[in-house]
Formats: structure tokens, sequence, C-alpha cells
């Protein structure tokens, strides 16, 4: 069946990375997740763009099933494992979709590959300015709790994600919390190498055709959709409902947002 779920390892300067695929096609779709996701942030996604296209969700570098080298993380760390797998599965031109810190690596990836990256897809992508840079060290950490014998750091991990889901998605913040688990130890990372990135120096050398979009309820990110519609003069489209995990809120939609892109791209 063509949506099936593929799982496979890329080789890589850092290690081995791990990916699931479903579909086939020559316009393959790249899926980049957010801090501290896997790529079951897209486990409802991928069979719906597959259905059409290759689409291809990696575990981030240091996330998931995906090599946890030691030093610190980048988005340009990020970007040049990703750019490992792109050369091991052989994508000569692409897509490239990522939700909050996978657009930030989207943003990195398109930078870079110019022409050959047909389109992209940055969801509820934080717009990282010299601003957001210089206040950095104010921002309250996300995820980070402290280990302790009794369990009731797993309760403050769930608590400190709870309020994005609605009532009976408890199956998708189960999810989250075997990801966040699984790098606890570097679980903040990922949200600081987003505010260190230089992305207002490498937005001048995004060419391809740009898609901006948000949930309502990611008040995080809402405001991030005008700043990149006057960065790059791309269009910009709020999604019908969802907040921070909208992959998993909504992934009928978002996979029809993905192909219509796509489609047009």
């Amino acid at each position: 069946m063509t949506n099936t779920l593929r799982k496979g390892y890329a080789p890589s300067p850092f290690g081995q990375l791990h990916y699931v695929e479903c579909g086939t096609g020559d316009d393959p779709v790249l899926l980049l997740h957010q801090t501290p996701r896997s790529w079951t942030e897209y486990l409802d996604v991928l069979p719906l763009v597959g259905a059409t296209h290759r689409a291809i969700s990696m575990d981030t570098l240091g996330y998931g099933a995906s090599a946890k080298p030691d030093g610190p993380h980048s988005i340009e760390r990020f970007a040049d494992a990703a750019d490992a797998l792109i050369e091991a599965l052989g994508l000569e031109r692409f897509h490239l979709v990522g939700h909050h810190t996978g657009g930030v690596i989207a943003v990195e990836l398109a930078a870079r590959h110019q022409d050959r990256v047909a389109g992209l897809l940055l969801s509820a992508t934080p717009f990282v300015d010299e601003e957001k840079r210089r206040t950095a060290g104010e921002r309250k950490q996300i995820d980070h709790v402290v280990p302790r014998p009794d369990g009731s750091h797993l309760t403050e991990l769930w608590n400190h994600r709870r309020g994005f889901y609605r009532e009976g998605e408890e199956a998708a913040l189960n999810r989250f919390m075997v990801d966040a688990l699984t790098v606890l130890d570097r679980v903040e990372e990922g949200h600081e190498a987003v505010r260190r990135y230089a992305m207002d120096q490498r937005l001048p050398y995004v060419t391809a055709p740009t898609l901006a979009v948000c949930a309502p309820g990611d008040h995080y990110s809402l405001p991030g959709l005008e700043k990149f519609a006057t960065a790059l003069g791309c269009e910009t489209r709020v999604l019908s409902g969802g907040h921070v995990p909208v992959p998993e809120q909504l992934p009928q939609e978002f996979a029809e947002v993905v192909l219509e892109w796509v489609t047009r791209g």
C-alpha cells in the first residue's frame, strides 16, 4: 500500500538519522518537527500527504531515535544533519514543511539550497530577529523539570504542555511526553538554539515560494505571520483552529494545506 509507513536510518557525520516515510513520487516533501518532539508529530499527516507524494518526516538530530551527539545544539547543526539525510535519500529537488523549531531549520535549509527547494511551508515558525536574540536570556524555560524520586516531575512536565491540548487529545500529549523524556537532560536546548539563530540575516537568501501558517490559538507564533510576510513577501494563512500541536490536532486540514501548497509549487 502506498500509505504504509516505512522506517529507516540514514548515515551522517553525527551518527545515524532516523526517518519515516510514506508514499512515492518525484516531488518529495520533507517535514521537520518542533522541539522536543520526533517524527510522531506528523503521525497522522504522513499518510495523507503520502497518498500522492513521497512524504518524509525525520527525527531532528538529538531527538527521537536520531543520533544524540555531544556539544551544543544549533540551528546550523540541525540543518547540517538534515543535509546529510537529503543527500542520503537522493532528494534532488524537494518541498520543506517545518513546524515551530522545524520551521526555523527549514529556513536555514531553504537559504542553503535555494533552487533545490521547490516550496517552503512555515508552520507556527518563530520569527527570530535581533530583539528576540537580545532578550533570549530573559525568557523562561519551556519544558525544563528537575527529576524527583517520587516522579512528580512527570506531572509537572505534563502540565507545562496540558494547556495546548483539548480534552480527548491525551494520546498526542502522551507522545509529547515520550519525546520529551527521551531528551530530558537537554530538553531546553532546541528552544535555546532557536533564540540564538541569526534568522533575519538568512532570510534574504530564501528564494523558494513560501507560505506561513499558524493556528489561531498559538499566540506564541501568530505574530510571526506578519513579520514573515514583510521579510519574504510571502502568503500567510490562519488555520481553522488548534494550538501549538496543530499537526496532531487538525491533521486533515494541515495535510490539505501542505498538498495545496505543494501542488501550486
